[in-house]
């Protein structure tokens, strides 16, 4: 019986780990992954989204915890590299693809955190995967302090959405931001929710904050940026602007617009020919319509 047993699993190990092997072979990603970035900062990446935690000698900060399969995995990950309880659970901003996740985390007794009008919009959505936050930061941004550990929390406007918030550790010189700052790719399809002149504004002041790496909320093209990949997506928006105001002068908005305009330039950032479309589409509301 017991050889039996071992077989067996002699099997569902083989079988395991050449499933592994197999993906490997064909560039693929692991489903998830934790890499550490500074002595303290860790990144999570599960499937296609990706958070930060921050480790120090009281407790954890963890941030978004996407989806309840995916925390499951982030808990048993971050109990990997410390036995010290994740104290506070940071939502970048209400979108329940980042944040529908908190109940492992609730169960820990971590306190959660998040813009006030995230807190207004996921108890108005009644998600019941999504913890609602006990404490919520206002317009003026706060501070949390752990373990020596320094962690801002910038409201710097609406952009992606409307509470959207950048996390900001000044010592290590890190910041995690979501969603409204891909990294050398197109904003997501037609902007849904999002307030794209004040979007300028938000990358002004994250570019007036002293860092030298970016954690942003999705893991493609690396996953993590810097200044200067936040200067080309002004550089990208400010063009598409541009070239969709001389279209819409031109009478063009909106379908022979988004056929017509192509901005060669960035032709090989991700989602170019997917989301350049419905990118195109988004503006002409704004110009024709004057959107704020």
């Amino acid at each position: 019986m017991q050889k039996h047993m071992r077989s067996l699993l002699a099997v569902a190990a083989f079988i395991l780990f050449s499933g592994i092997a197999l993906r490997i072979l064909a560039g693929e990603s692991p489903q998830y992954e934790t890499r550490k970035l500074t002595d303290n900062v860790y990144v999570f990446r599960y499937e296609g989204a990706q958070a930060m935690f921050v480790v120090t000698r009281d407790g954890v900060i963890a941030t978004d915890p996407m989806n309840p399969a995916a925390a499951k995995v982030y808990v048993q990950e971050i109990k990997k590299i410390t036995s010290a309880p994740v104290r506070y659970v940071v939502y970048s901003h209400h979108h329940l693809d980042h944040i529908s996740g908190g109940a492992p985390f609730k169960e820990t007794g971590a306190t959660f955190v998040a813009h006030r009008r995230a807190k207004d919009h996921l108890v108005r959505l009644k998600n019941p995967n999504a913890v609602i936050p006990d404490l919520v930061v206002d317009d003026e941004g706060t501070v949390l302090t752990l373990g020596g550990t320094r962690l801002e929390l910038r409201f710097v406007g609406r952009n992606h959405s409307d509470n959207s918030l950048v996390m900001f550790l000044p010592q290590e010189k890190i910041i995690f931001a979501v969603d409204f700052l891909p990294i050398r790719e197109l904003p997501f399809r037609n902007l849904p929710d999002s307030y794209v002149r004040e979007w300028f504004q938000s990358i002004d002041q994250v570019l007036q904050l002293d860092w030298d790496k970016m954690i942003a909320g999705h893991p493609r093209q690396g996953g993590i940026g810097t200044k200067e990949d936040v200067r080309g997506l002004k550089e990208y928006m400010t063009d598409r602007s541009n070239a969709v105001r001389k279209a819409n002068a031109e009478g063009k908005c909106f379908d022979d617009a988004m056929k017509e305009i192509k901005l060669p330039k960035y032709e090989k950032w991700g989602r170019y020919n997917e989301f350049l479309p419905g990118n195109i589409e988004r503006m002409c509301f704004y110009w024709r319509n004057g959107w704020e």
